[in-house]
């Protein structure tokens, strides 16, 4: 038996060896990017998880199909700047967060702080003296502008009096009638129309507190989706609708529990996979236009691949992209609401509830965070960092949630910043998918419009009406193939150095370059002959993939040699 397990670790180690040999990488890298452990006993453990969790059916992530609203620029994050009583502040901010090559802000337009006296009152009496409610917002809206940033609005908190029972169900709980929620949200897509890209419909309906008191309900909170979505679109049919972000749990309790003396046991939640399910089986599908989950990495890096549905990691979006392929979804994307990871410090009596990690790890797993957004999930989108700072610094001592900043109340910037802005300085380079043509990798010169046609994917594309006109963008994959709408027009496009080839429009999937080499390659469009349509841009991958039965393999011999390992210290 002693010879057989010899033979196991001898053979386990000669595996991880040709797998590090063939993915390029040093033994202990290759264990962190399959498990996101950097220590060595983790990582042991997290390969014999991943090998094992490789017995499990695949999921569909349906990564070679078209997705809308996946091909825009990545960086996010989330701000509260309604908290900065000085415009000043806001400014610095957006500033900041403008040099940081972020081009994204989830920003709160709380209800409560609106609307805040009663229905049709946007008048701030607080304070004296009395000014309109809406004026920061207005204020944030036009920094936006100004320093070219997008902003995703999240609409939810409503105020007291728009429930019987003010906030004795809860600050967050929804109100009595969706109807006052509506004229809400159309109020505020009527202000800012053509001005806010996207709008976010409430934040965690899943979990405690997020939905009050009341037992969570993917039936009510689909009732309270189809009321948002149709009223921004009667407003603004090309704003974006996000549902209200999905937070990872493995909850299974609706309703709170009590213990014998009143105090809740248990926070009331429910699956984000199962509550998905629930929403889809309530009608949801046609309410909304992109997906939206948090991005936690919690106790592990953002290349841990395990696969478990009771552990919760950055892998968790391949679950619920799973769930909207199988009810036919696999054309929208998903938005990452909040990605981070928690520096807690390591003398803070704080306890660790998010994970820990050092500053430097958190500015490290975040920028691979986005690396791996963008090389493996061609349906993923934009990821929010959580969160940008803090008005101050009240909650540095009682709540762990303060670490998850990006800079102080004072505005020093911490590593995870200069992490996030040497990232966003990389060439922006299009990975294996199938990407839309204003894919923000793409510079284009010349005439290029938007227009809408029946011919496209999804009814819009770019169109050039000038010889001349080009687009240029920098790929890694296999092959390329251009989507064109229409058979009108030529194109001459060319792949690195190689001579260029020219392609006569027709509608469809237009192959221009096949069997490439695994190094980035650039590529020059140029308009011959005008009209051109261009509707999507497909990149084919390749690469070192491992399957589903050599992960098991990998982790039974692992397995062997930990056990051989383990009996030789007890023996000695």
């Amino acid at each position: 038996m002693k010879l057989k397990l010899i033979i196991i670790s001898l053979v386990g180690l000669l595996v991880l060896a040709a797998i590090a040999v063939a993915a390029r990488q040093p033994i202990q890298q290759y264990l962190f990017n399959i498990t996101g452990e950097e220590a060595t006993l983790p990582q042991i453990s997290g390969a014999i998880q991943y090998g094992l969790t490789r017995l499990q059916p695949p999921l569909d992530v349906a990564a070679d199909v078209p997705v809308r609203y996946a091909g825009v620029n990545p960086y996010g994050i989330n701000t509260f700047l309604q908290n900065e009583v000085e415009p000043a502040k806001r400014e610095e901010a957006m500033r900041l967060i403008s040099e940081a090559g972020i081009k994204w802000i989830r920003q709160e337009f709380p209800w409560e702080d609106i609307e805040i006296h009663g229905k049709g009152d946007f008048e701030d009496r607080r304070h004296e003296p009395y000014k309109s409610a809406w004026e920061k917002y207005d204020h944030i809206v036009d920094l936006a502008d100004q320093y070219d940033v997008n902003v995703m609005a999240r609409l939810s908190n409503p105020p007291t009096w728009t429930r019987a029972l003010t906030d004795t169900i809860g600050t967050f709980a929804p109100p009595d009638d969706l109807t006052d929620y509506g004229d809400f949200v159309e109020a505020v897509a009527t202000r800012y129309k053509g001005r806010i890209a996207a709008y976010q419909i409430w934040n965690e309906p899943n979990i405690f507190p997020e939905w009050g008191y009341k037992p969570i309900s993917a039936e009510e909170y689909t009732a309270l989706l189809k009321e948002g979505y149709t009223r921004i679109k009667a407003v603004d049919p090309n704003a974006i609708v996000v549902m209200g972000a999905l937070a990872a749990t493995i909850e299974l309790d609706r309703e709170r529990r009590y213990d014998a003396k009143g105090w809740p046991v248990s926070p009331g939640g429910l699956s984000d996979v199962l509550f998905l399910q629930q929403m889809y089986d309530a009608g949801a599908a046609p309410y909304f236009d992109v997906l939206a989950m948090q991005g936690y990495g919690l106790w592990s890096g953002p290349t841990d691949r395990r696969m478990q549905p009771r552990v919760l990691n950055f892998s968790r979006p391949l679950y619920i992209r799973d769930v909207m392929v199988r009810n036919g979804d696999a054309h929208k994307a998903i938005w990452l609401s909040e990605l981070s990871w928690n520096a807690l410090p390591p003398d803070s009596e704080l306890p660790p509830v998010y994970g820990r990690v050092t500053p430097e790890q958190q500015g490290r797993y975040a920028a691979l965070a986005y690396q791996r957004i963008q090389q493996e999930w061609p349906w993923l989108g934009v990821g929010f960092y959580w969160f940008f700072k803090q008005a101050d610094d009240r909650e540095r001592e009682t709540n762990p949630q303060y670490y998850f900043r990006m800079v102080e109340p004072d505005f020093t910037p911490l590593p995870v910043y200069d992490a996030i802005k040497t990232q966003t300085n990389q060439p922006p380079v299009m990975y294996p998918g199938w990407h839309q043509a204003d894919h923000w990798a793409v510079t284009y010169q010349g005439s290029w419009q938007p227009i809408t046609t029946a011919d496209a994917l999804f009814e819009t594309a770019l169109k050039a009406d000038q010889s001349g006109d080009s687009a240029t963008f920098t790929f890694q994959g296999q092959a390329l193939s251009l989507g064109l709408a229409g058979d009108t027009g030529r194109v001459r496009v060319q792949v690195d150095q190689t001579e260029p080839v020219e392609i006569k429009a027709r509608t469809g999937v237009n192959s221009v370059a096949q069997n490439l080499g695994p190094e980035p390659h650039v590529v020059t469009i140029e308009v011959v002959e005008p009209p051109v349509i261009l509707d999507s841009i497909v990149v084919e991958g390749a690469g070192f993939r491992f399957n589903r039965a050599g992960g098991v393999g990998l982790g039974l011999v692992i397995l062997g040699g930990v056990w051989l390992f383990w009996r030789q210290k007890r023996s000695a």
